[in-house]
């Protein structure tokens, strides 16, 4: 989320608009989802079946794990420039960044008790690993996130696996709590869903995340972010186009042979022990290919003055990104789930993406209105003065 704290440094522009995509991917993928409950109504015509087909595939191919990715990206980022700025008034800002970290958990049961595929508590935990890298020098942090963007623990369990053939692979252990979350969320009682959702929802995230590779992923991201504001590398186009050029043709090249590679690893390994390790090792690299090329593509884009005018309607939200993702998880429950509007059962792909489109254009108009006079978003302004309460820093 978006973690600018001090208004002596002047805004890196396209970090805004970048965060802003991820809140509009976040968005559209949240809204044809249904907010993570898969329950749609099958569309009579061929027609609209194909279309919904191609809006569900097309969504999920540019933004299911890259809008996130991106985010944990700027995560680390936002962390450099708030850690550079205190220590350029020779301050740690280690301990209340740790601080910032719990605060982030207490916001983010907040928005768990309205969505269980939040990401916040998830990042309040991982944040931490930045405090004990921070120090160390660049190619030493770098080393450490490939290690984690290589999945050390899918390796372990696929090794693991080849040594032991007899093994089989269980049911992953969150489809046991979301099991027993469903009813609740497809129910009538709001208040037991918000209850539900915090019992069993956040187990529910957790392992999903945990399962999927999302923690190593995360955790690398961050610091890799972290590395990037070391480097300036979102700033002085002229002394980074080469770093960008280059690094656009290389994810390419890497995203190509990941993408089948993926559709073909069901056929290449049979037994599900090693084809899941496996498959969450290629398709988590896959993500972060394609995350790289959309950064790099919107990076570029950003140099370009009439691309950079359209970049800039999503720097609000971008600006917002807290309250906007706040916002998004209130809407969708009460739009989608049981005890609000109930529409899962009513609202296909099409019609879903729709109402996304529509939820979207309300946010962007209401950040405009809302830093016309506001420095910060409201739930950025909340976080803020909390993370510097008792401090002569406000």
């Amino acid at each position: 989320m978006n973690d600018t704290l001090l208004s002596s440094r002047p805004r890196v522009e396209v970090a805004d608009a970048l965060r802003g995509f991820a809140v509009m991917g976040i968005m559209l993928l949240h809204n044809i989802e249904h907010f993570n409950l898969y329950n749609f109504p099958t569309p009579e015509s061929p027609f609209m079946q194909a279309l919904d087909k191609g809006i569900w595939d097309s969504l999920f191919f540019i933004f299911s794990g890259k809008a996130y990715a991106i985010f944990a990206l700027l995560f680390g980022f936002s962390f450099y420039i708030m850690f550079d700025n205190q220590e350029k008034r020779g301050k740690d800002f280690r301990g209340r960044f740790a601080w910032r970290m719990v605060l982030l958990f207490l916001i983010g049961q907040v928005n768990a008790a309205f969505f269980a595929g939040e990401v916040l508590v998830l990042y309040s935990l991982i944040g931490f690993t930045l405090i004990p890298v921070c120090k160390l020098k660049n190619k030493t942090i770098l080393i450490i996130a490939l290690i984690l963007m290589l999945q050390p623990m899918e390796w372990g369990k696929y090794i693991y696996a080849l040594m032991n053939p007899e093994l089989e692979a269980g049911r992953p252990a969150y489809s046991a709590y979301f099991r027993e979350l469903e009813p609740y969320l497809t129910g009538d009682n709001f208040g037991k869903m918000l209850i539900a959702n915090l019992k069993y929802g956040q187990l529910f995230s957790l392992l999903w995340a945990w399962g999927y590779g999302r923690v190593f992923q995360t955790a690398a991201l961050f610091m890799l972010g972290y590395v990037m504001g070391r480097k300036q590398l979102f700033l002085h186009w002229e002394k980074n186009r080469k770093f960008w050029i280059t690094g656009l043709w290389v994810a390419i090249a890497c995203f190509i042979p990941l993408y089948f590679l993926t559709d073909a690893l069901p056929g290449i390994i049979e037994r599900r022990a090693l084809l899941t390790p496996m498959n969450t090792i290629v398709s988590s690299l896959r993500n972060f290919a394609f995350m790289w090329v959309l950064v790099a593509l919107i990076v570029t884009a950003w140099q370009t003055i009439s691309l950079q005018k359209i970049l800039r309607v999503l720097a609000p939200l971008g600006r917002m990104s807290l309250t906007n993702y706040l916002m998004q998880s209130v809407f969708g429950a009460v739009i989608y789930y049981g005890p609000g509007l109930g529409l899962y059962s009513v609202l296909n792909d099409t019609a879903s993406l729709g109402v996304g489109i529509l939820l979207l254009i309300f946010q962007i108009l209401f950040c405009r209105w809302w830093l016309k006079s506001h420095t910060h978003g409201p739930a950025e302004w909340v976080w803020r003065k909390a993370t510097w309460i008792g401090s002569s820093k406000k």
